[in-house]
């Protein structure tokens, strides 16, 4: 089938006109930097959304376990477990994605989970020359992380 120049101007103006409709911009790849004003599906998450949440909730919040005091240098279990009232869901559209902990703002160690599979549970060995207060992070896929701190003093 031979096509015509204007049924080639005819496909690419529809195509342009179905772009605008979304929000998209007409130059293809244009870079959307040259706006102020955040692409529309930046503008849909919330300031809410994005910040890390330290409140209660049952099924979100990291629950630590660890001792309160340890040797200076002497290996020790972390456990951080989803959920203080309730264990977070494992399923497709709902789950954690990652779980970390960190010294202060130092990542020690993540783990990433798998949406299904794995249970939002995890043990970390790790060690301490000073006083340190850890924090727990998880990030489920629907909200920005949950953070919980833990104090731990090095002897």
């Amino acid at each position: 089938m031979k096509r015509t120049p204007l049924a080639f101007v005819a496909t690419v103006a529809i195509i342009i006109a179905a772009a605008l409709s979304l929000g998209l911009p007409s130059s293809g790849l244009a870079d959307n930097h040259a706006s102020d004003e955040a692409p529309a599906y930046e503008r849909q998450i919330s300031p809410d959304f994005d910040a890390n949440k330290t409140g209660y909730d049952p099924k979100h919040t990291p629950k630590v376990t660890a001792p309160d005091s340890v040797k200076r240098g002497e290996w020790f279990d972390v456990t951080i477990e989803i959920g203080q009232g309730a264990r977070h869901p494992s399923l497709v559209e709902h789950h954690v994605r990652w779980i970390a902990l960190y010294n202060g703002e130092v990542e020690l160690v993540r783990a990433y989970m798998h949406p299904v599979a794995s249970s939002p549970k995890v043990t970390f060995t790790i060690r301490l020359e000073e006083t340190a207060t850890l924090r727990a992070l998880e990030e489920p896929t629907h909200t920005a992380a949950w953070i919980t701190e833990h104090k731990v003093t090095v002897e």
